[in-house]
């Protein structure tokens, strides 16, 4: 398998988006490995493209997260930047909690941190394949046009293109989910769509300035101004009521599940849905969609306890399937011969974040993103999330090769 090397890495990150992205500038920043030692593994044309385009396909102005998370190591950095450019305008204030950046600002600093860090000398535009391991502790990366050996490997992968949908939804041709399939320059007079999170929200806002929008929700809407509840950002909150449960089991899982504010909206964006439905632009129905059909050139979906919508389309808001049982997830687990817990959960060290092996010991294989969520908390899929995890993952890196020479000396006395 190593016969086509073409290069041999200290560390390959698995993905360029926020987390690898903050997480390769950290390394960077906070030990001797450069540019050569580092690369991001990611097949879009430049990092953060995927999202990038999601925050503009959906309508996103301004970010939920507040100014001081980014991808720059200066928690402060985007504030300075913004100052420095006269743009503090853009620092938007917000009732009850810190002041949050448009999208346009966060994607100029991001600009500016990765051309200022050479980030993107790290880049490298391909799709990881697969991984597996070597018998140094080291990973071969294989890819469509290059293999590549690492002695340390970062997954920082979001949920791989796979959207959640409904399954009254098969068949009709023109449902289609807002991160895959929409096409936000498509001109029509009706969209539903269909959710209840800050997605379906912005998305709503931004085409009921040209059309007319259904917005279906199975429940009230809920006003969240964060991701989760602010104490999460502290590792210490995670550590004395998520830590306190075994690693991967399903009580981990069902504190991080239930703490994240999934399918809330934040307060800031009730005042332009408000004015969007006294305009008659927008209608939002609450409730199960009973059947849905083709009805005059449309779709037709009947509501139980609530009016029928038809509209000419209908996006779907709904979020993600589980990461965990994401296929090249499976791969990775099985021929690394990493442990996993309930739901397939990644059983990752609590100190480190390293993908622990079936027997128990750490592997040089480290976790980031929703991936991390039993360990990192309900924030691990989100910006503050990613700073956590680089908090634990660097120190280990830059101590990796003290660690891996103890692994394998201790190896052969277990085996005995």
């Amino acid at each position: 398998m190593t016969d086509n090397i073409q290069d041999r890495l200290d560390c390959a990150i698995v993905g360029g988006g926020i987390h690898g992205t903050y997480l390769a500038n950290r390394l960077l920043e906070e030990s001797p490995l450069g540019p050569a030692d580092v690369a991001i593994f990611d097949p879009h044309e430049q990092l953060l493209e995927s999202f990038r385009r999601k925050a503009r396909r959906c309508g996103m102005e301004t970010l939920r997260s507040t100014f001081v998370h980014h991808v720059g190591t200066d928690s402060f950095g985007l504030e300075s930047f913004a100052e420095r450019h006269g743009r503090t305008d853009e620092l938007v204030e917000t009732v009850d909690y810190p002041p949050r950046p448009s999208l346009d600002l966060f994607l100029a600093y991001a600009d500016e941190v990765i051309a200022s860090a050479g980030l993107d000398s790290c880049h490298r535009q391909c799709r990881v394949e697969s991984i597996h391991p070597t018998e140094e502790g080291g990973f071969v990366m294989e890819t469509a046009n290059e293999t590549v050996v690492a002695d340390s490997c970062v997954l920082a992968i979001g949920h791989g293109g796979r959207y959640s949908r409904p399954d009254w939804a098969q068949g009709l041709d023109d449902a289609v989910h807002v991160w895959g399939g929409f096409d936000p320059e498509r001109s029509v007079d009706r969209t539903l769509i269909i959710g209840g999170g800050i997605t379906a929200g912005q998305l709503a806002c931004t085409l009921s300035e040209s059309e007319t929008v259904g917005l279906v929700t199975r429940h009230a809407l809920e006003w969240e101004v964060s991701e989760a509840a602010p104490p999460w950002i502290n590792w210490s909150r995670i550590e004395s009521e998520l830590h306190a449960h075994p690693p991967g089991s399903k009580e981990r899982l069902e504190v991080a599940t239930n703490a994240r504010n999934d399918a809330s909206m934040p307060p800031y964006m009730y005042a332009k849905l408000d004015t969007r439905i006294d305009e008659g632009a927008l209608v939002i129905e609450n409730g199960e969609i009973a059947t849905a059909e083709r009805q005059d050139g449309g779709i037709a979906l009947s509501i139980r306890h609530g009016r029928d919508l038809v509209g000419d389309r209908v996006v779907f808001a709904t979020g993600f399937e589980p990461v965990f049982d994401h296929p090249f997830v499976e791969q990775i687990a099985e021929d690394c011969s990493l442990a996993r817990g309930h739901a397939g959960m990644a059983l990752l060290d609590d100190e480190t974040l390293a993908w622990r092996h079936e027997e128990e010991e750490l592997s040089n294989l480290f976790v980031t993103g929703a991936l991390a969520l039993g360990t990192v908390g309900p924030y691990a899929p989100n910006i503050p999330g990613a700073r956590r995890a680089a908090d634990r993952i660097v120190p280990a890196l830059t101590g990796s090769r003290e660690r891996d020479d103890r692994t394998l000396a201790k190896t052969p006395t277990e085996s005995d």
